[in-house]
């Protein structure tokens, strides 16, 4: 049977398995009879290296350091095929999970991160599903109507379902889509400011900012923030805070108020808030608490920031780290 060659056909025709057990490299010993269950073996200058299960390793007393998940990707691809190990590389990437690809004569496997195994899956799946659609359609960025509440509740709770904080998944509800429930009921909602992304017709996105108020200043609170699991860290998060920016500005708003990642929301120009002078709720918080000045932001604003009324009734010990 000839091997594909065509990308698209490729990535449709794939379906991502992984096998079980957990995989390893090792350093073979120079002149130590190879054992049963090696998977893979590249010889170097510097010696061979074989890819073997886990519990062969500990067994033998072997050395290693990445652990990872197999992943066959199921297609028979020509050994000639230009793009496979490109687009797979590319859309992982993207995801942040790291990848090492070996090639056989008759598939093409993948060994990532045993923790990363199910969001692969995910990743590597998705891709093949949209190259049967054909060519995706841009992200889309407008305003939230009612009909879309129910796909925005359950996406944040799926953004969340993972602590940003413990890296634990979240007993029940997270507190960030019990929140969202009640900003959209509260009389600090702000309907122009809750957007959503939309990909292929789904919500994929959501970011919402409500009513604040530092004494009689109006700012807005942004919070939560959620992007689809499957498709974090490919700029959805990002698209949504420039939207966010370019419509608060467009309405005269004066600035933006938030609690999360100093890492992730410097880059839209967040400062701690306290260097302007604007105190947040807790004051455990620090410097985790930003607010973006805005065109019109009037200077001399002083004082403890104060959220829609919701906020209120939601602990507020995790700080949201803002899914890309």
């Amino acid at each position: 049977m000839t091997g594909e060659k065509n990308l698209e056909s490729l990535l449709a025709a794939m379906h991502p398995a992984q096998r079980d057990g957990e995989y390893v490299y090792v350093l073979w010993p120079e002149g130590r009879p190879l054992l049963p269950g090696i998977e893979a073996a590249v010889r170097e200058v510097e010696g061979l290296t074989v890819v073997l299960p886990r519990a062969v390793a500990d067994q033998e007393g072997l050395a290693y350091g990445f652990v990872g998940a197999w992943i066959t990707l199921q297609v028979r691809s020509a050994l000639e095929a230009v793009g496979l190990t490109a687009a797979i590389s590319k859309a992982l990437t993207e995801a942040g999970i790291s990848c090492n690809v070996l090639a056989g004569f008759h598939h093409d496997h993948l060994l990532v991160p045993v923790g990363d195994a199910s969001r692969a899956l995910e990743v590597l799946t998705g891709l093949s599903a949209r190259s049967r659609k054909g060519p995706q359609q841009p992200l889309v960025l407008r305003g939230e109507t009612r009909e879309d509440r129910d796909a925005i509740l359950a996406l944040t709770a799926d953004a969340f379902a993972v602590s940003p904080v413990t890296g634990l998944p979240v007993q029940g509800q997270p507190a960030e889509a019990a929140l969202l429930r009640r900003l959209f009921d509260c009389k600090e909602y702000l309907p122009e400011f809750s957007v959503v992304a939309v990909l292929d017709g789904e919500v994929v996105g959501h970011v919402i900012s409500t009513r604040g108020w530092v004494g009689d200043h109006l700012l807005l609170g942004l919070g939560p923030l959620a992007v689809a699991p499957k498709l974090q860290r490919q700029g959805i998060g990002s698209a949504l805070m420039k939207e966010t920016i370019a419509r608060a500005n467009a309405a005269g708003e004066a600035g933006i108020a938030l609690l999360g990642s100093t890492d992730y929301y410097a880059r839209f120009g967040f400062v701690p808030a306290a260097s302007l002078g604007v105190l947040p709720p807790e004051e455990s918080w620090g410097d985790y608490f930003q607010l973006l000045p805005l065109a019109l932001w009037p200077g001399g604003v002083h004082g403890t920031f104060r959220y829609a009324e919701p906020f209120a009734l939601i602990s507020r010990d995790t700080i949201d780290r803002a899914p890309q």
